[in-house]
């Protein structure tokens, strides 16, 4: 990247960084269990709602907890089950005449980031009913009021249920959009650890990483605060000592229910200090060949934090003390060398692949101009990356054997 693009690039996340403490910011109100629905619905006057969901929580049973709180409270509600794992326009567009034809009042997302991301989309349509969600997608366009947003996931990884941002694909261009706001907030987080237990383990190890990427990126860039610090570090350490807990017994109701608190505040911490490159990297290959969000973070994660170098030699040092597989006594790079080699050997023990199948070596040059797109100048990166350092990582995570 030649010095005027970094000098803009670093002035545009110094500005960012200057208006986080007056910029809108807040935090879901925690509910305890599904039960409490109810309780929430007459709080908030809510007369009809619209559950988006995908058909997988459907048929494993998810959704009945929060349909019987709803009729329970006298609560009118409609399903809207066709969320794909990465929700397209059509997806939001299909459940936006759900939620009209129902006369909804109020959204409930139950899943993961993917019903989350679909429902926040729903609410800014609502909100912005003469605009497209391509209009809507980038940064700070969504400043009306969303109908109340209640998100409840039944994977600890993503955050959606703290953050202001939702993915969007367009099915036709391969294309995700980000629809940054802060709107999209959820008022509502229900964190029940039950409703994870059916996680099968091979989304309970990707969703997870995910989460731990989350606090990674949030802690290594440069538009950290003492708050996001400290969340990154909380959420690293509950990641590190029950994600392989959860993996190996689906029904650890204290590894579940910390996996859920530390998604939680990784959530909350790179909703207010960003991600980085790779989140930029995951989201366009995600984009382009439906890879799961967390599988592909946790795939690229160990490469991106190996290009940095000494940039990040002392926070990744730090992490590693958080993580327990580092020390006081370590040098930085020592510290920084041992946390990324545990989380390749986290990956390695949950069966998470070194590299990523179906990568086409024709479409690297545009998955990396996306990428690019994305994360300059918006990402408080500690190494900024043009469009040809970026190309590196889809060849070295591609899989062509």
């Amino acid at each position: 990247m030649n010095i005027f693009a970094k000098i803009y690039c670093r002035i545009f996340q110094t500005a960012f960084r200057m208006a986080l403490p007056v910029l809108p910011y807040r935090e879901p109100e925690i509910i305890r269990s599904c039960a409490e629905i109810g309780k929430v619905a007459k709080k908030e006057k809510i007369s009809s709602v619209l559950i988006v969901t995908d058909k997988g929580i459907v048929n494993n049973g998810l959704v009945d907890p929060v349909e019987a709180a709803l009729q329970a409270s006298g609560v009118s509600y409609c399903i809207y089950a066709d969320t794909q794992p990465n929700p397209t326009v059509q997806n939001v567009e299909d459940a936006l005449q759900v939620y009209h034809v129902n006369h909804c009042d109020a959204l409930i997302a139950v899943g993961g980031g993917s019903s989350m991301d679909c429902a926040k989309a729903v609410g800014a349509r609502v909100a912005y009913p003469k605009r497209t969600v391509n209009q809507l997608g980038g940064k700070l366009k969504v400043w009306r009021k969303l109908p109340t947003l209640i998100a409840i996931p039944t994977t600890a990884g993503t955050g959606s249920e703290t953050t202001l941002a939702a993915m969007i694909t367009d099915s036709k261009t391969h294309h995700k959009y980000a629809i940054m706001s802060f709107p999209l907030i959820p008022k509502y987080a229900v964190l029940d650890a039950s409703l994870t237990y059916s996680l099968p383990p091979h989304l309970t190890s990707t969703t997870g990483v995910d989460a731990l990427t989350h606090a990674v990126e949030a802690y290594i860039g440069r538009s950290t605060s003492k708050e996001t610090r400290r969340l990154s570090l909380e959420a690293t350490k509950l990641v590190f000592e029950n994600v392989e807990a959860a993996y190996k017994d689906g029904n650890n109701h204290t590894a579940r229910e910390n996996m859920l608190h530390a998604a939680y505040k990784a959530g909350i911490a790179f909703s207010k200090s960003y991600v980085g490159y790779i989140h930029a990297v995951a989201h366009s290959i995600g984009g382009k060949y439906g890879t799961p969000h967390g599988l592909a973070n946790a795939v690229v994660m160990p490469y991106v934090l190996e290009s940095y170098g000494k940039s990040v030699y002392k926070k990744l040092h730090r992490l590693g003390i958080a993580a327990g597989v580092a020390t006081e006594e370590d040098a930085p790079m020592t510290g920084a060398i041992k946390f990324i080699n545990a989380v390749k050997a986290l990956n390695t023990g949950m069966n998470i692949p070194e590299k990523l199948s179906g990568i086409q070596k024709g479409d690297i040059p545009s998955l990396a101009k996306h990428a690019a797109k994305e994360a300059n100048p918006l990402y408080p990166v500690p190494k900024l990356m043009n469009v040809r350092q970026l190309e590196q990582f889809y060849y070295m995570v591609a899989d062509w054997s």
